[in-house]
């Protein structure tokens, strides 16, 4: 009985063990993602207070910081009271579709602001920033910017099929033409043995009329 219980009580051990790593890992990620909340609340608070900006766009304002943080290409973004005034920044009743690619989803409001992004190198001047982001409700659920950080291009371009057909003609092509050299050779080998052939058969007709005038002498 014990010798049959062993396998499952170490399964039970492995399972109960997981479980206590993946608690580990929850609490400890809990904390961080808790202050990147509190950070983006502050900062939406400051918008809203300090700037006068709409709560939609605060929010917009706030989400384009964060994903602007994690670009390579900038250090920080800052927003000043103009960002948020109607000449750069407005709230457009959408009811429709984001954009016409991988966000297709559907959206009541699209919020636009615009802020300067600040590179890593110093010496670089303040790039113009601008965030878009579709909400229904108060609930973002697109995003977009301009990112100067171009996505990567693929390193290898497939082959195309006009390519693949160019090269299979040239390939027909030299059968074609090493078919026309080996009915040629064939048709020259047939010639040769021909004149071959004559060449003998007059050669004995000769012979023999010889021996038959030598024959009719000596008669």
């Amino acid at each position: 009985m014990d010798s049959s219980n062993t396998p499952r009580r170490f399964f039970l051990f492995v399972g109960r063990l997981a479980a206590c790593a993946a608690s580990v890992s929850l609490a400890l990620a809990t904390p961080a993602f808790a202050d990147l909340v509190d950070q983006r609340n502050e900062m939406i608070n400051k918008y809203i207070t300090d700037m006068h900006a709409d709560p939609l766009v605060a929010d917009c304002a706030a989400h384009g910081n964060f994903v602007a943080s994690t670009s390579s290409a900038i250090d920080h973004v800052e927003f000043s009271p103009e960002s948020f005034d109607s000449e750069h920044a407005t709230i457009t009743p959408w009811n429709d579709s984001f954009d016409e690619g991988k966000q297709r989803v559907k959206v009541d409001n699209i919020v636009t602001v615009e802020g300067l992004g600040y590179p890593h190198d110093a010496s670089q001047p303040p790039i113009n920033l601008k965030f878009r982001c579709g909400y229904v409700g108060t609930q973002m659920l697109a995003f977009s910017w301009n990112d100067p950080v171009p996505p990567a291009t693929r390193a290898k371009a497939p082959v195309s099929k006009a390519a693949k057909g160019k090269h299979t003609g040239k390939g027909t092509t030299k059968k074609k033409s090493t078919g026309k050299s080996a009915s040629k050779a064939v048709s020259s080998n047939a010639t040769t043995k021909k004149k071959a052939t004559a060449n003998k058969s007059s050669t004995k007709k000769e012979t023999n009329t010889e021996q038959k005038t030598s024959t009719a002498k000596e008669s």
